[in-house]
């Protein structure tokens, strides 16, 4: 849904009436916007994350007996994706389904959630929200001024227009999206080119020339419809150096400003849409193989020696410069080295 002036004037119009409500009986609910990136679909159909938003609003609804909404923005249709956190964080936006990395400019402790080679699996990367690494980057989240709600991670893959990209010797002379900071290092490394947008810009990219390989998620490679530029795929199925952070958020702020039962609610449901979530990044990472099969690409796998030698390439390049931003980004990178 994309909200006109029209719609700000009437909502405008419309809170001080049901403000004046107070204690009265019919006691206005509180809503609350959740915005997303990606594609919109229904709670049944479409892209997962979108469907995760649905069904975590709805379970929020029933649970709240009404007394708590959340209304779902896709597609970037509330405002620009990369505003978003920076608009969580002064309290102008409520919640947000966001991938962590792009919020390092601001927060550089979150380009941990897209790190090379760190993550290499979903055991490997469920296990980090109860372990140190987890708790410590929920701490710096809330010094900043956001509660992570609901924690997702995606394995990811490599489309190319016409070379593939699986071992780092195949990336020299390519243009190619790594979808993070610390991924262009690696890249560059590797001897290719860096272009740094959104994933949900990146059909465009590829479309025009500017983009040869570009890395994303599976349930983005699906979304974005990238088969249909594609010759090659490079699964993240088996195995993947490309596992992104995805988590719900909410601004501190406005978390601060509920009763504490919904707080509660709103972290139990969170916790809830995870097996949801993970279930939904797996069902992807077979199903993008499919999708780009049969439009015809070629799709391979990374075996374990290839993955080693990006994870060496990641260790010199993007491991050693996190490590050296600051005394916390260092304690992450080791704490997360410890979750195998």
């Amino acid at each position: 849904m994309i909200l006109t002036r029209r719609h700000f004037v009437a909502a405008g119009l419309a809170a001080p009436a049901l403000l004046k409500l107070g204690t009265g009986a019919a006691q206005a609910a509180t809503t609350l916007k959740l915005s997303h990136q990606f594609p919109g679909g229904t709670i049944d159909e479409g892209d997962f994350r979108d469907r995760m938003c649905r069904k975590f609003a709805a379970a929020i609804a029933e649970r709240s007996k009404g007394a708590l909404e959340i209304q779902v923005y896709p597609g970037s249709s509330l405002m620009k994706t990369n505003a978003q956190f920076g608009a969580m964080r002064k309290g102008a936006l409520d919640m947000s389904l966001y991938p962590s990395p792009y919020a390092g400019g601001e927060v550089a402790e979150l380009n941990i959630g897209l790190m090379p080679a760190l993550v290499t699996s979903y055991a490997q990367g469920i296990a980090w929200k109860n372990a140190p690494v987890g708790k410590k980057l929920t701490e710096v989240l809330d010094s900043k001024g956001i509660i992570l709600v609901s924690w997702v991670w995606q394995a990811g893959g490599v489309a190319s227009r016409e070379r593939q990209l699986v071992a780092p010797e195949d990336a020299k002379g390519l243009k190619v999206r790594g979808g993070s900071r610390e991924m262009d290092m690696v890249m560059k490394q590797a001897g290719a080119a860096t272009l740094s947008i959104p994933s949900n810009e990146s059909y465009a990219a590829m479309q025009t020339g500017a983009c040869d390989a570009l890395l994303t998620s599976s349930t983005s490679l699906i979304s974005f419809r990238l088969e249909e530029l594609s010759k090659h795929l490079t699964s993240g199925r088996e195995r993947s150096y490309w596992f992104m952070l995805e988590p719900i958020m909410m601004s501190k702020t406005i978390f601060a400003g509920l009763p504490k039962d919904q707080q509660d609610m709103i972290m139990a449901v969170g916790t809830e849409m995870e097996t949801f979530g993970q279930e939904g990044a797996k069902a992807d990472d077979t199903k993008v193989e499919q999708v780009f099969s049969k439009a015809g690409a070629k799709v391979q796998q990374l075996d374990e020696q290839t993955m080693g030698k990006w994870r060496d390439i990641a260790r010199d390049t993007a491991w050693k410069d996190y490590a050296a931003k600051s005394a916390s980004c260092a304690e992450l990178l080791k704490l997360a080295e410890q979750v195998s």
